[in-house]
């Protein structure tokens, strides 16, 4: 049984992932015993010294000929070819017979054929006819470079161990995957580690689980009831946001629009006063002329102005005073404040302030009033009042979107 390196489960023999948790049960498998290529270094020395021993490699009788080397007992295949031994050349260096303390001794390529005779010797007797030297001989005489000793080799590391044949289960149900039995109980495939256990099948959301922001799957219990508090608290600020930013979002829309539109003038249909100085009637207000005026005599008096048709009141002129001329203006009686009272057709009713400039010249006042039909204009205060005077308000237009 295999144990597994991550939950510790047991697993087979053959098992490449393990059945509870899914891991890779390979980096917990034991090292075998070293395979049939992996040597010891006594084997590879054994191997080394067969070798040097053996004919074939050339370190034999031959290969101590061609490299100047005489084996006990033997006598050189120079000696041989010459028809004389060592002892016949008291002259001669006689070569190593075995390896000094650093290695085996070498000699000089024709070491024996070279030497030299001492010149006191008597001549050598005749050469017998020698039969023909060898193959391994003419080989290294003709191999002048000289033949080492051969060092043992490294060691190598085993070679990997084949596992042998795995026996396939067959009973158990099979991988969805990749088809593998497996035995029962397993949560994952042995061979692919894919799950065996078949999810269980998911019930179809209802409808409005599908719309935003309901389309999220929740379990019991993990925030519903505070998200769906939280969506109520928010569709309710919207809707206050709507119901209270709406008429200032069309104010501003129309503001833009009066801005970028072109402003003309429109004439009022009737106008009334409720009181008048005598000769200075609340027609002369939108006569035109700036030398003619509305003459009221006191604070609290009004002007009433009609239209025919609702508009858009986006300014307002105002030319206070009985004349533009600086004399004649400071001659009556100026008026300071005044309101502005406008009704649009269905019937609203709103109030403005209206603060003058007591200097001779119209004056514009930027209204931006949608929708109206009446404008009232009600002397609140006026300076240069005094025994003998009025107030005089020479002229006022009204402009529209066009």
């Amino acid at each position: 049984m295999r144990s597994c390196p991550a939950c510790g489960a047991a697993n087979g023999e053959t098992d490449d992932f393990c059945g509870n948790c899914g891991s890779y049960l390979g980096w917990s498998r034991q090292s075998g015993a070293p395979g049939p290529g992996a040597t010891g270094s006594g084997s590879i020395a054994e191997a080394a010294a067969t070798a040097a021993n053996s004919p074939a490699t050339g370190t034999g009788t031959a290969a101590s000929a061609g490299n100047g080397v005489t084996e006990p007992g033997r006598e050189p295949e120079s000696a041989q070819a010459q028809g004389t031994s060592p002892q016949a050349a008291p002259g001669a260096a006689a070569p190593s017979a075995g390896p000094s303390a650093s290695g085996p001794a070498t000699a000089p390529p024709h070491a024996a054929s070279a030497a030299p005779t001492s010149p006191a010797a008597p001549p050598a007797p005749a050469t017998p006819v020698q039969p023909a030297p060898s193959v391994a001989s003419q080989s290294a005489a003709a191999d002048p470079a000289p033949i080492t000793a051969v060092q043992p080799a490294k060691p190598v590391a085993g070679r990997p161990v084949v596992r042998p044949a795995e026996v396939h289960q067959t009973d158990g149900p099979p991988c969805p995957v990749c088809g593998t039995p497996n035995q029962p109980g397993r949560r994952f495939c042995r061979r692919c580690a894919a799950p065996l256990q078949a999810a269980e099948p998911v019930a179809p959301l209802p409808w409005w689980r599908t719309r935003w922001p309901f389309r999220r799957r929740v379990r019991s219990g993990s925030g519903r009831l505070f998200r769906t508090l939280v969506t109520l608290a928010v569709l309710a600020a919207l809707a206050v946001g709507v119901l209270f930013l709406l008429p200032a979002g069309r104010s501003l829309f129309e503001d833009t629009r009066d801005k970028l539109g072109k402003a003309t003038a429109v004439s009022p249909s009737r106008v009334t006063a409720s009181a008048e100085i005598p000769g200075h009637p609340a027609g002369n207000a939108t006569d035109g002329l700036s030398n003619k005026y509305w003459g009221a005599p006191s604070v609290g008096d009004s002007l009433t102005f009609t239209f025919q048709a609702p508009f858009r009141l986006v300014d307002l002129v105002v030319t206070s005073g009985a004349s533009t001329d600086p004399p004649v203006y400071r001659s009556e009686a100026r008026p300071i404040t005044v309101d502005l009272v406008t009704t649009t057709s269905k019937g609203l009713v709103a109030h403005k302030a209206i603060t003058l400039t007591d200097k001779p010249g119209p004056q514009t006042i930027p209204t931006g009033i949608s929708d109206v039909v009446t404008v009232q204009l009600v002397v609140r205060s006026a300076a240069g009042t005094g025994q003998g005077r009025h107030i005089a308000l020479g002229e006022i237009e009204f402009f529209k979107r066009s």
